[in-house]
């Protein structure tokens, strides 16, 4: 059957060419035509109906003789097929045409809700830079072409550029940002003998860095490898009317079939098929998703997968990521406390350290000095300011040598960690907190706690979805402390840390192999191959990370999630008004068969009542317009109050 097809591409492409404008200007011609049809059939040489059956009938016809032929693929556009052919030939032209019009109107209104987008793995491999300074014998570096770097060559890389390879730090120091991998919200520092991963963005030092995997093998063209097999695992949604074609087609047959036997009038019979037609249940999904779309993006989602809301009403479990999805992705000073007996208090310790800081190009340097800002605190001017890449920073502040870094450079400076156990050190690690010691003139006087802080809606969102039925479980490439505060303050009950790509993926397909649908909720690179392979994916922050949105079904476009419970509810509420559509389309076309075996309807009156159905299929998918869930009406209810 294969070996058919070609003989049918001219035509079938043909038909195809125009896109979304020609069948828009189709089914406009086509109503236009049948209205004409229906007013006046008697004043034109042609029926204008003929309009209807060419413009929008003969595509349907077309197709479904080429899937039956080339593929043996009984669609529902089969049985339409017959009953245009059988109201044409006992010339019922404005039935044929009406069924028609339906049907086209139907396919467009899935295909505008099935539209996708592709273009993330193109997005992910650009974000490894194009170029890398190869270094030659005697120091000397010579630009090449990233992909043409060899394993174990050397290259460097300046503060401000992506490292081109997967590799080991040979020399220098420096703080990289690997949040494009994993998710992780805070700096990472690197020394001699660290690994660092192509895509991760060099803050400050120069480094130098021995290749080990190049070429297609490095972090970035992996997860977009990840992203693409992603894609091709995920189960597509298949159209309601094709599910159950076969059984169509053999019903409306026999029925056909069995009203010709019993009256003998072929009328009878063609009435049957056209009021067998599956113009409601072809409306049914299409509809009630379009209306679901509408309320979806009233309040702050973009659903670019036309099936994600079908999908959606089944998900089991919610699979979040933790920075910049359930915490705001910007680091915050938790608290700056001194070591009890010593010259600072806490608001005056603040004050040095601010002053430290002020002069700090690094993330966790810069988010110190926008606390203190905002809580008040007097900034004094620093001299003399020096930082140390991967370590910290030493300045003069009101006439002291002040030091503000990580252990390393502590012990470096012949200090150790323990005399800073006072300051409540191991109670801010055990919250999942980046810990910076402060000394003043040489002495231990305090430590810094900065942590990412949870979105103000995450633990109502969490709350939310556990009474829905809905399992969360937190995925993140932060280390397990951070991971455990997270979820604990969160109220999540499962986490995973240390995650990176492969593994959210791999936690993904695990739990959808054993039954449990998922819905990931992610912001970043590094969960794109999850966004994209779990049965739904939801990209936080529409304005954020692109490739996210372009890897995920559906995207927030406001800040934060507060409305996700509103969206999962809202996806049920979907499924239930489709099965309502179905059940009552199905019901009204038994009893329209039964009137056509009577005598009662004609094939053009039976267009019309089937077609009544349509109307009030769609009317009901329309109240999905409005649908608020209990907790959207309550939290209304309280902002009026």
């Amino acid at each position: 059957m294969e070996s058919l097809k070609p003989l049918f591409e001219p035509l079938t492409n043909l038909l195809d060419r125009g896109g979304v404008r020609k069948d828009v200007a189709s089914i406009i011609l086509s109503a236009i035509a049948l209205l004409c049809s229906f007013l006046v059939p008697d004043d034109m040489p042609i029926d204008p109906a003929w309009i209807a059956i060419i413009l929008c009938g003969l595509p349907i016809v077309v197709g479904a003789f080429v899937a039956l032929v080339t593929e043996f693929d009984v669609k529902a556009d089969l049985l339409v097929s017959i009953a245009l052919v059988a109201s044409i030939a006992i010339g019922q032209y404005f039935a044929a045409g009406e069924v028609a019009l339906i049907m086209q109107l139907g396919a467009l209104l899935e295909e505008r809700t099935v539209a996708r987008a592709q273009r993330g793995i193109e997005r992910l491999v650009e974000l490894t830079p194009r170029t890398a300074r190869l270094v030659l014998e005697g120091g000397e570096e010579r630009i090449v072409e990233a992909e043409d770097v060899e394993r174990l060559q050397v290259v460097r890389v300046l503060p401000g550029e992506y490292v081109p390879v997967d590799g080991i730090v040979t020399k220098g120091c420096t703080s990289v940002d690997e949040s494009v991998l994993t998710g992780e919200s805070m700096p990472i520092d690197k020394q001699e003998g660290d690994e660092v991963s192509s895509g991760s963005l060099n803050q400050f030092g120069t480094i130098e860095v021995r290749a080990l995997r190049v070429g297609e093998d490095g972090s970035i063209q992996r997860m977009a490898r990840l992203v693409q097999s992603a894609d091709a695992g995920k189960a597509k949604i298949v159209r309601l009317a094709d599910r159950w074609a076969t059984w169509i087609v053999v019903g409306a047959l026999t029925a056909a079939a069995g009203a010709y036997l019993i009256t003998g009038d072929i009328v009878r019979s063609v009435t049957v098929l056209v009021v067998f037609c599956p113009c409601s249940l072809v409306l049914a999904t299409p509809t009630a998703i379009v209306a679901a779309i509408g309320n979806a993006t009233k309040h702050g989602f973009l659903v670019k997968e036309g099936d994600a809301l079908e999908r959606l009403s089944g998900v089991k479990e919610a699979a979040f990521d933790k920075t910049g999805t359930l915490t705001k992705g910007t680091p915050e000073v938790l608290g700056v406390v001194a070591i009890p007996g010593g010259r600072f208090t806490d608001e005056s310790l603040y004050e040095v350290l601010a002053g430290a800081e002020s002069r700090s190009e690094h993330p966790l340097g810069k988010a110190i000095v926008a606390c203190a800002r905002r809580a008040g605190t007097i900034i004094p001017e620093p001299a003399e300011f020096r930082m140390i890449p991967g370590r910290g920073v030493e300045v003069r502040v009101s006439g002291s040598k002040v030091s503000v870094g990580n252990a390393r450079m502590m012990q470096e400076a012949g200090l150790v960690t323990e005399e800073w156990r006072d300051a409540g050190v191991e109670a801010f690690e055990q919250e999942g907190c980046t810990v910076s010691y402060i000394a003043v003139e040489g002495e231990a006087t305090g430590v810094v706690a900065l942590t990412d802080a949870l979105r103000d809606e995450s633990v109502e969102t969490v709350r939310a979805l556990y009474a829905l039925g809905v399992s969360p479980v937190l995925l993140t490439g932060d280390h397990v402390e951070a991971a455990r505060a997270a979820a604990r303050q969160a109220g999540i009950r499962t986490f995973l840390a240390s995650c990176r790509p492969e593994d959210k993926m791999a936690y993904v397909e695990s739990r959808e192999s054993a039954g449990r649908a998922v819905v990931m909720i992610g912001d970043g690179v590094n969960d794109a191959p999850a966004l994209r392979r779990a049965q739904v994916g939801i990209a936080v922050g529409g304005v954020g990370n692109d490739l996210a949105v372009e890897a995920a079904d559906i995207a927030i476009v406001k800040e934060g999630m507060g409305q996700l419970a509103h969206l999962v509810a809202l996806s049920r509420r979907m499924m239930r008004t489709i099965k309502v559509n179905l059940t009552f389309s199905m019901t009204l076309n038994f009893v329209a068969i039964a009137l056509a075996i009577l005598a009662v309807l004609d094939p053009v009156t039976g267009a019309l009542v089937h077609n009544c159905g349509s109307v009030l299929v769609i009317v009901n998918s329309s109240l999905l317009l409005r649908w608020k869930s209990s907790r959207s009406k309550a939290r209304s209810a309280d902002a009026a109050a």
